[in-house]
């Protein structure tokens, strides 16, 4: 199954307003830049994102866009089905090559799946990674404890 862009360029957006939640909201115009994202199109998605409740507005100097909810209680599957309802469910190209039966099916478990990874998760997994990496570099300046390093991340990664 294929993410849309529309769904991943709303991810990383989530990701980034979680990454800063605590720190000061962030304007459209920051996360495009950051993100190389066209600055109109990532306004029609948070358009959908606040209709759907999952960021807010903050007016004002320093305005900008914060979660709306904390980011353990909104999850990948939750990001995505409010930009693209159909994303997650019948796929009419799948749909050629599957029962529809095993389609929903399907369609369940990936849903199942990305409704258990919430937003806080994936910062925790990412600062785990960055801060396993940073280790490496500082610790491990030999070949051997480098292949060491790349086993930790791949463990803690899996």
């Amino acid at each position: 199954m294929k993410i849309p862009t529309k769904g991943r360029y709303a991810v990383s957006a989530m990701l980034d307003l979680a990454l800063h939640d605590n720190i000061k909201p962030l304007t459209i115009a920051e996360i495009a830049e950051k993100q190389n994202i066209s600055l109109s199109y990532l306004e029609q998605i948070f358009a959908v994102l606040r209709k759907n409740g999952l960021v807010r507005g903050m007016r004002g100097p320093g305005g900008g866009y914060r979660l709306a909810e904390s980011a353990d209680s909104i999850s990948i599957a939750k990001i995505i089905h409010s930009v693209d309802e159909n994303t997650l469910s019948k796929n009419n190209d799948a749909a050629e090559y599957l029962p529809y039966e095993i389609w929903v099916d399907l369609s369940k478990q990936i849903y199942s799946f990305l409704d258990a990874i919430t937003l806080a998760q994936c910062l925790s997994d990412h600062e785990t990674r960055e801060t396993i990496e940073d280790l490496g570099e500082q610790e491990f300046a030999s070949a051997e404890s480098l292949e060491s390093a790349n086993s930790v991340v791949e463990q803690v990664a899996a």
